[in-house]
């Protein structure tokens, strides 16, 4: 980089902004850095570092709301919240050792730019539904607020939405409230033994049509279940799925119980307790299991019925490991051995599907050559390119992040 911009305070920010503006000097725009290679690379004359806008600004547990300086550790939000028996309902992800940084630091901030949900989104909904304010300085390098401490102080359009997902592309924020919820007092998770894809789905499917209220539902081929650090997972020596359930102690076992009997039609089953519930969960949140491998990983977002016949398409194309999570409507490909990175044969899938793909992990090159975002159709291009303008009218922040010229 020809220049590295690391301001203190909001107004140093915007005055960073300005200057970039004013040279039209493009920024990548840096946090913690645990996700610098999701994303097409950004080709930039200076980093913007935000490694100064860290700290918990305010949290009220009784009020269940909590701020923070953009940049601060989700390491640290978590141990606060922990402290007082609150969690981040939306369960974030930490994808460093994913993407091979294993020596940043995954931030709140990011983890809202990204808008990163785990697999607790089938119930308590995407990161973007807990993000209820943001302080940030737009492409112009103008201050800006929006939202507020309560749902209800939202009025007109809701920026905090338009930028989580933004990737940065949008405006640099250094300030945001989140929505915190009660940690459960109990949580437990029921294993199915040796089922395929198909009949997994149709399993975790069941279960979460169920009255059980289901927190978490995700399946592991035996090849991915292997390599867990839970014992009942990887000695299983076959495919396992995954139902969590969380709550007052009394209703996890009534419910646990009523799902054993339910699932034990598909196969046999097994119960998780809390350290290892916890595990196998952080496991499937981080992907862990695709950690080490290096090469293309891709997400599929499709109707969760749809999820195995989208791996074995894709798999019928090119050698690829699959994980299956949110009832089989979130499925991670892991893809060897072909040329395009898998983009082909992935792209044809989710759209057979009816869903989209996003490719998380690549090299460099693959990522610049390819589209790693769910290419647009053409009025959603459009509408794209009207916003980033009106945020963005030179261009200066993460350039070409998600899409060539935007």
């Amino acid at each position: 980089m020809a220049d590295s911009l690391a301001p203190t305070d909001a107004d140093g920010l915007a005055d960073a902004v300005r200057w970039a503006v004013a040279g039209e000097r493009p920024l990548e725009v840096v946090a913690g850095g645990s996700k610098r290679r999701l994303g097409r690379p950004v080709q930039s004359a200076a980093s913007l570092a935000l490694g100064a806008f860290d700290g918990i600004v305010d949290y009220e547990p009784s009020e269940l709301v909590l701020t923070a300086q953009a940049a601060t550790p989700l390491a640290a939000i978590e141990a606060a919240v922990e402290s007082e028996r609150q969690m981040l309902a939306f369960e974030p992800a930490d994808y460093a050792p994913l993407l091979g940084a294993a020596d940043a630091a995954a931030t709140l901030g990011g983890a809202l730019a990204c808008n990163l949900s785990g697999p607790r989104r089938i119930k308590a909904g995407a990161a973007r539904d807990h993000f209820l304010g943001v302080h940030a300085v737009s492409g112009r390098g103008e201050r800006f607020k929006a939202g507020g401490r309560v749902v209800k102080n939202v009025t007109g359009y809701d920026v905090c939405k338009l930028l989580a997902g933004s990737y940065g592309t949008l405006a640099v924020m250094h300030e945001v409230t989140i929505k915190i919820l009660p940690a459960p007092e109990r949580t437990r998770t029921v294993l199915v033994y040796g089922l395929e894809p198909g009949d997994a789905l149709q399993a975790l499917g069941a279960a979460l049509s169920s009255a059980h209220e289901v927190s978490g539902a995700a399946h592991m081929p035996a090849e991915v279940a292997a390599r867990s650090a839970v014992s009942y997972v990887a000695g299983a020596g076959a495919a396992v799925s995954a139902v969590r359930i969380e709550g007052f102690p009394a209703s996890v076992a009534a419910r646990c119980e009523a799902l054993r009997d339910l699932l034990g039609r598909f196969g046999a089953v097994e119960e998780l307790h809390s350290r290892n519930s916890a595990a196998l969960w952080r496991e499937i949140r981080d992907v862990r299991a695709f950690a080490a491998d290096g090469g293309p990983l891709w997400r599929l977002s499709v109707p969760p019925e749809a999820g195995a016949a989208a791996a074995a398409q894709v798999a019928g194309e090119t050698r690829a490991r699959a994980l299956f999570d949110w009832g089989g409507g979130l499925v991670w490909l892991a893809v060897d051995g072909a040329d395009d990175a898998g983009e082909a044969a992935v792209r044809a899938a989710a759209a057979a599907a009816g869903g989209h793909a996003t490719l998380v992990r690549a090299d460099a090159p693959t990522r610049a050559a390819r589209a790693v975002f769910q290419p647009q159709a053409t009025g959603v291009a459009a509408l794209t390119a009207r916003i980033k303008r009106a945020f963005d009218p030179a261009g200066v922040l993460n350039p070409g992040r998600m899409y060539a010229g935007v």
